[in-house]
């Protein structure tokens, strides 16, 4: 889990696609999801970077990048968000995601 604190820190600076996983560990598509999202960083490490933020932890992350509800995931590039998806999503349409902005 990242923090406001490491944050920009993780993010800044990269030019790889970073994904960011809002979730809660008591929501149901929350823990579907994060099985997908575990299994997908495995899949494409070294080549993306998956970070998770605790929804109900994070306030001021939740409130700056406007998450409404759980499961969210943020795409990254160079720091600014350049997809995302939210909710209960196939594996198939993250990784057509994921392989669209590494080819980009």
């Amino acid at each position: 889990m990242i923090t406001k604190e490491n944050f920009k820190k993780e993010l800044a600076g990269s030019a790889a696609l970073s994904l960011v996983q809002f979730k809660t560990d008591w929501n149901g598509a929350s823990q579907i999801v994060s099985m997908i999202y575990d299994d997908l960083a495995k899949s494409y490490k070294g080549i993306a970077n998956f970070l998770t933020v605790d929804f109900e932890n994070e306030a001021a992350l939740v409130t700056e990048y406007g998450v409404m509800e759980v499961p969210t995931i943020l795409f990254f590039k160079g720091g600014k968000i350049i997809d995302h998806v939210v909710g209960l999503v196939p594996k198939n349409t993250l990784i057509t995601k994921i392989e669209n902005h590494l080819s980009k």
